[in-house]
């Protein structure tokens, strides 16, 4: 591969000569110098060959396309149109000699650079820019929440530091309160007898000192009188001691620490534990499919409703002890199902694909309609709030609240906007994700109430005048199609409509161009007062609820 910095004339080199090419040319793959490319392009074999300047060819030099059989290396020169397989001079023979679509490489690549398969690559790249970067985003997200996770948890763990110390402190100020009380009473008792003892002590030193003055000083009489009575005394006092002393009692202050206190310190090793609950996260990536052949094979753009066929996957009831009316529903990116309940219960309610109620999900107020924005989000009207939400559709978090004028009822989402029924001033709002109104389309009714969304057009249903409408995304009317009592409204992949008629209990889809329609279901499938529904384009899937509560997912084949 050339360097970027120098580029060599290749018909130059051939003769040793080193020359700067100035031009590529992408057939021959070598570099000319001006000479070389004036030569090129005045030969027969080469002046149609594509030349360009060498700053363009740094822009594709590392773009890796052979041009060479994988097979028998030779050089491709054929393509057959019935296996679409590209062919060297070896494989006509060896394996396509029974073929009639075996036509030239020239021949084949004529108008490669308009084809179809070329338009569905360049999509399917950006589609799976776009997935990448909403698993980034996705990602991102979930790492933010650890960090939250981590800051509530050690919070939780400095609030029950806090506390137990607290509670220690606690609890050692009130067994050094018993301790103090304890050692004063001990002391009292010690300090009672001391004086009992020394009441005594002095009594009896008093006694011997008047006995030896007795002795020296008084008369026989007095000596002999005072003897009887003193021994009488001491009689008395040696009694009374020895009750003193045989009640006498010493003390021994000791602590018994509670159990737990002792565990707590000899035996607890951990302040607690980190534990972490894993749980698979179906990220939301569809895997495009790239066609790769640009000639003889036509890329379905469109599909006859006459083939389309619904193959029911699960029915089920919601149970609720209050009223139920059913406004909204999606499938998520996970493949929950989320429906919006317009009562006062202010609630969202999740189910799994099988039917397995999940969790209900309070919200601010009455919800009338629901959309998938992304893998990561979700966005929810409000009526009689005149706002809708954006909210994380893996936490249900709020992550952005926008504010309207009027009251505002079906919402849809294309290409990062917002297209949001507005009843009271007869419009269709499209706002970006932040909030910022893009345009204001005028619709002819107020009795719309329903909206869906493509690349290719805006559809809603009027109720009262029996129309659904279909208009380009600046809101020029393209056609309108008769139907009884249109309500919820969904688009597949490839523009066919499907709706729901609310009094005549049916499911109806509309050709892409407005001209046919067919009825896939109708009441003896179940269909009562039929109001959303909603079409997954990932899972090919449609989701049907009735006002009261029945709700039916079915696949699209």
């Amino acid at each position: 591969m050339a360097s970027k910095t120098h580029v060599p004339c290749g018909p130059c080199r051939y003769d040793d000569v080193t020359k700067d090419a100035k031009r590529w040319c992408t057939n021959c793959e070598e570099g000319l110098c001006e000479d070389c490319k004036n030569a090129h392009r005045k030969s027969k074999i080469s002046r149609n060959h594509k030349v360009i300047s060498i700053e363009d060819y740094h822009k594709i030099e590392n773009v890796s396309i052979s041009q060479v059989c994988e097979h028998h290396r030779e050089n491709i020169e054929w393509f057959c149109k019935t296996h679409d397989e590209v062919l060297c001079m070896v494989c006509v023979p060896s394996k396509h000699t029974a073929c009639s679509g075996v036509i030239s490489i020239n021949v084949a690549s004529t108008n490669a650079r308009q084809s179809t398969a070329l338009s569905d690559l360049e999509e399917a790249i950006d589609g799976t820019l776009r997935n990448v970067k909403q698993c980034i985003m996705n990602r991102e997200s979930a790492t933010k929440s650890i960090d939250k996770q981590e800051l509530a948890i050690k919070t939780t763990i400095f609030e029950t530091r806090t506390k137990i110390n607290g509670h220690l402190d606690k609890m050692q100020e009130k067994l050094l309160r018993d301790l103090k009380s304890t050692s004063h009473t001990c002391k009292s008792k010690y300090s009672k007898l001391f004086r009992t003892l020394q009441s005594k002590n002095e009594m009896l030193t008093k006694l011997r000192e008047q006995t030896q003055h007795m002795k020296q000083f008084s008369s026989d009489i007095q000596v002999f009188l005072g003897t009887r009575q003193v021994n009488q005394r001491i009689v008395r006092e040696v009694e009374s001691f020895k009750r003193v002393i045989g009640a006498t009692k010493d003390y021994e202050l000791k602590v018994a620490i509670h159990r737990l206190i002792e565990k707590l310190a000899n035996e607890v090793e951990d302040f607690g534990q980190i534990n972490v609950s894993e749980c698979a996260r179906k990220l939301a990536f569809r895997d495009p499919k790239i066609d790769q052949d640009q000639i003889g094979i036509n890329i379905p753009t469109s599909r006859n409703i006459s083939d389309v066929k619904l193959q029911l996957i699960k029915t089920f009831q919601i149970q609720r002890n209050a009223e139920i009316r059913i406004s909204g529903c999606v499938t998520l990116p996970n493949g929950h199902l989320l429906i919006s309940n317009t009562t006062n219960e202010n609630q969202l309610i999740e189910y799994s694909d099988t039917g397995e109620h999940i969790c209900d999900i309070p919200v601010l107020g009455r919800p009338f309609d629901i959309t998938v924005i992304d893998s990561n989000r979700i966005v929810v009207t409000y009526p009689d709030m005149k706002i809708l939400e954006i909210l994380n559709c893996n936490n249900f978090n709020i992550e952005k609240k926008i504010s309207l004028q009027n009251k505002c009822f079906g919402i849809s989402v294309e290409e990062g906007s917002l297209y949001v029924i507005m009843s009271e001033d007869y419009t269709i709002q499209v706002l970006d994700l932040s909030g910022k109104q893009l345009e204001t389309l005028n619709i002819a009714s107020n009795s719309v109430l329903f909206i869906t969304t493509s690349r290719h057009g805006i559809f809603y249903t009027d109720y009262v005048n029996n129309i659904v409408h279909c208009c380009s995304l600046k809101g020029e009317e393209l056609w309108q199609f008769k139907s009884e009592s249109p309500f919820g409204v969904a688009v597949d992949n490839y523009n066919n409509v499907y709706v729901v008629g609310l009094i005549s209990n049916n499911l109806t889809i509309i050709q892409h161009d407005g001209k046919d329609s067919k009825t896939l279901l109708n009441k003896l499938d179940g269909l009562e007062e039929p109001t959303p529904l909603y079409y997954d384009k990932e899972k090919s899937t449609l989701l049907i609820c009735n006002q009261n509560g029945m709700v039916a997912l079915y696949k699209v084949v």
